[in-house]
């Protein structure tokens, strides 16, 4: 454990880690997420023609020991009175060293602005970074699946690009920026982003923890082993339950309980998933570590050699990354790689997974990590409960820096029951974020089958939300209409009792969610016009969708954006688009074997692809833009490498 603690480095460290990322923005309450070295008092002052408005953060934050050098700030200021909207507000988040932290060289100087700390932050020619309360979402950034390793570039680089030519344009501001999963790779890591990962830890003193149901008793001990370097898919014993999960082969090597094709450096424990937060999110943390090369075999140390080359390209966007999160509110939600991939795919996958105490506790760090770094900034009163419980576990650990097991057990327990992912955010149109990840529609009879992305409680839930709205922005992170050609592959194999084998997990897989969802999107109560943003598949998409042989049909669209760091086999995705055209044409019999038989589904086509080309193999971010009566009216995705692509209703 020694050898992962580092107690005597605090004086040059910086005290600002990564950070502040603006999330949850309204007229009276922001909500900012910030990681230190040590414990900071904060005071907020925000600048627009009014004047200026300086707050102490006093009340406003909830600070989380995470580590010896590592405390996270959680601030949620509620305002008495309300910030102007559609203009551009600057603001000054400057801090001081709390009174139980540590000494630094400027103790006693007062405040530090960020004039003096966040230079790198602004965009050219302002001196504190700014943003804006938009009165309408009618201008939005989303896209989901930013895998680090890919050699893509990064699509939220492309965004701080495309944001920073028209920052200073109130209008031209998006409301929000959508990310629709896929935030992390917890399941497929780099061999050089776990090595800094591990670097990290011991760099900030990242609290340890006890391992059950392992040879390996602590994550320091996990650390420590180079054996562990692309082999942590070989860490899980065999048992008797997960027999059927272990029958999947990928490239013909047998996989562990996490499905994953990747799950050779799998992450594990709660700081290795903190530190991977902190290292895609800010150039900090990278200037802080010496990445040592661990003991590799020969085959082992080419592939981390060609890893290497992509993760430094993607840690130098990283300076576009943090600015662009410090000026555009940002919402989040997760999908199965923010844990593992196939995450509660099915009720045999949950049974194997969450009986075994080293699996459940995996799948239980990715939660506690999201719930910090990701879902708290969503919506800070739905998961108030879970925070308190989660800081009363991080106060308990000890002054070793080991963190409390039983404590940690029992957290774990809670956030698998916990039922408050989703959330809706009240703006206009309003816009509803599903959680299809822990509230599963679970198939009864065959265990084995895919679950429902959502269980009849849930869709009853979300279609409250909907009763009386005239438009809607749905964030589904699975497309709801996705490619009838795929979805009819996964169906098959589902059939023969393989889901494992092609990921099948959409809306249309399960009878019971699909058709409740499909009925709560014809009902006559719901909203006339629906917009449903989506990600996860790694290529781009849109669709146009109406209801057949019905007057005043609901105009439903279906917008994905996948991926920001990540892209589908280009070959393999040519001939899934040129099958489902040819097999799904509006004349083919086969459209009435689907689920959807019902809705008349019209492509939009990118503007710069070939002849009927529908499907976009581009990583990037999307663009949407809404008119007055919440229809989009211009659709876009920003390519990572500068080549912008419209999406029409038809070949122009």
């Amino acid at each position: 454990m020694d050898a992962f603690r580092n107690d005597d480095l605090s004086d040059d460290l910086p005290d600002i880690l990564a950070g502040p990322l603006l999330r949850r923005a309204a007229p009276r309450r922001l909500v900012l997420w910030l990681a230190a070295s040590r414990a900071l008092e904060l005071q907020l002052t925000l600048s627009s023609d009014e004047g200026d408005r300086t707050h102490d953060l006093s009340a406003a934050t909830t600070r989380l020991a995470v580590g010896t050098h590592a405390h996270l700030h959680l601030i949620d200021l509620q305002l008495d009175d309300p910030l102007p909207l559609d203009v551009v507000i600057g603001y000054d988040l400057a801090y001081r060293v709390a009174a139980e932290g540590e000494c630094s060289e400027w103790e006693g100087a007062g405040w530090r602005s960020m004039r003096d700390w966040g230079e790198s932050l602004c965009y050219d020619g302002e001196p504190l970074p700014t943003l804006v309360l938009r009165s309408r979402y009618d201008n939005l950034l989303h896209g989901s699946c930013r895998k680090p390793h890919h050699p893509s570039q990064d699509g939220l680089v492309r965004a701080d690009r495309w944001l920073s030519e028209r920052h200073r344009d109130s209008a031209a501001r998006p409301a929000a920026l959508l990310m629709t999963g896929d935030q992390i790779y917890a399941d497929d890591v780099a061999g050089p982003m776990l090595a800094a990962i591990h670097s990290l830890i011991a760099r900030l003193g990242l609290h340890d923890e006890c391992l059950e149901g392992t040879d390996i008793a602590s994550g320091s001990e996990l650390y420590a082993r180079d054996e562990t370097y692309y082999h942590r898919d070989d860490l899980l014993p065999a048992i008797r339950s997960t027999e059927a999960l272990r029958e999947k082969f990928f490239g013909g090597v047998r996989k562990p309980i996490f499905t994953t094709a990747s799950a050779e450096n799998h992450l594990i424990t709660f700081a290795e998933l903190l530190a991977m937060y902190l290292l895609v999110w800010s150039p900090t943390p990278w200037r802080l570590i010496e990445v040592e090369m661990p003991q590799l075999a020969a085959e082992e140390l080419d592939r981390y050699r060609g890893e290497q080359q992509h993760i430094d390209a993607f840690v130098a966007g990283l300076p576009g990354v943090a600015r662009l999160l410090a000026h555009l509110p940002t919402l989040m939600i997760f999908d199965d790689h923010d844990v593992t991939d196939d995450w509660n795919l099915s009720a045999a996958w949950e049974a194997a997974v969450y009986e075994h105490p080293f699996s459940r506790r995996i799948v239980g760090n990715a939660l506690i990590a999201y719930l910090l770094c990701q879902g708290w900034g969503n919506d800070p009163d739905g998961l108030a409960e879970p925070l308190e419980a989660c800081r009363a576990w991080i106060d308990s650990a000890s002054a070793s820096g080991r963190l409390d097991c039983e404590r940690q057990n029992q957290l774990v327990t809670q956030l698998l029951r916990f039922t408050g992912w989703g959330y809706t955010i009240d703006s206009t149109p309003r816009l509803v974020v599903l959680d299809t990840r822990t509230r599963r529609w679970r198939s009864e009879r065959r265990l084995h089958h895919p679950s429902g992305l959502m269980d009849w409680e849930a869709l009853s839930e979300f279609q409250q939300e909907l009763l009386e709205e005239p438009s809607v922005i749905i964030v589904s992170p699975a497309p709801i209409f996705g490619v009838k050609l795929i979805e009819g592959i996964q169906r098959a194999f589902t059939w023969f009792g393989k889901p494992l084998l092609v990921d099948a997990e959409n809306w249309m897989a399960h009878p019971g969610a699909a058709h409740t969802m499909l009925n709560i999107l014809r009902h006559s109560r719901t909203p006339q016009r629906y917009v449903i943003l989506s990600g996860d598949v790694h290529y781009s998409f849109v669709y146009a969708i109406t209801i057949r042989q019905r007057r005043n049909s609901p105009r439903m669209w279906q917008i994905t954006s996948s991926g920001l760091k990540n892209t589908f086999p280009d070959t393999l995705l040519d001939w899934f688009d040129r099958l489902n055209r040819w097999l799904y044409a509006p004349w083919s019999p086969l459209n009435w074997l689907t689920k959807r038989r019902r809705m008349a589904v019209d492509p939009y086509y990118p503007e710069r692809a070939s002849k009927g080309e529908r499907l976009w193999n581009r990583a990037g971010v999307g663009q949407i833009l809404l008119d007055d009566q919440g229809a989009p009216c211009e659709v876009t995705q920003l390519g990572s490498d500068d080549c912008d692509t419209r999406f029409h209703e038809a070949h122009r």
